[in-house]
């Protein structure tokens, strides 16, 4: 995928549906942070809190939240490598998720990353345009994914 290609119009961005936006660092998943996920949205389940009790598991020890492997699509989109988008842009909102798949388990101690492709671009009246990824986070070594999301993004220009 080129390097540092720049986006300065909507058609321009038209021009890349169907095509791979960027793909993020690698992200190491850290007990802190699965630990952190648990406080903040209450979710003390143990195969996400206590390694020992999660050992005995088929997993084999403790394991992200579904909800927080979601949740680290904004800062990995936001750190793409690939694409740049360049449009004079006032303000941007994450406007939903079409839908959103977890199919493999995120061990701590793993690392994930970002991979983004555009899959349509649709202008919402005169000032705003609706992006739609397929962002997928990939576990790296490993041939499933954790988690696969249709995510809607608007820019208001």
């Amino acid at each position: 995928m080129p390097q540092g290609d720049l986006i300065t119009t909507v058609e321009e961005l038209k021009g890349w549906v169907g095509k791979e936006m960027g793909v993020s660092d690698w992200l190491e998943i850290t007990q802190e942070r699965v630990n952190q996920f648990a406080d903040a949205t209450d979710d003390h389940q143990f195969i996400h809190v206590d390694p020992q009790l999660a050992a005995q598991t088929p997993f084999g020890g403790t394991i992200a939240h579904g909800f927080l492997t979601l949740s680290l699509m904004v800062p990995l989109q936001a750190a793409l490598k690939g694409v740049r988008l360049a449009l004079p842009v006032r303000m941007g909102v994450n406007y939903g998720l079409n839908r959103v798949r977890f199919p493999a388990p995120v061990r701590v101690g793993k690392r994930v990353r970002l991979r983004s492709v555009l899959q349509a671009v649709e202008e919402v009246g005169g000032q705003a345009v609706q992006l739609t990824y397929q962002n997928t986070v990939e576990i790296e070594g490993e041939a499933k994914p954790a988690c696969v999301a249709e995510w809607l993004a608007r820019l208001y220009l």
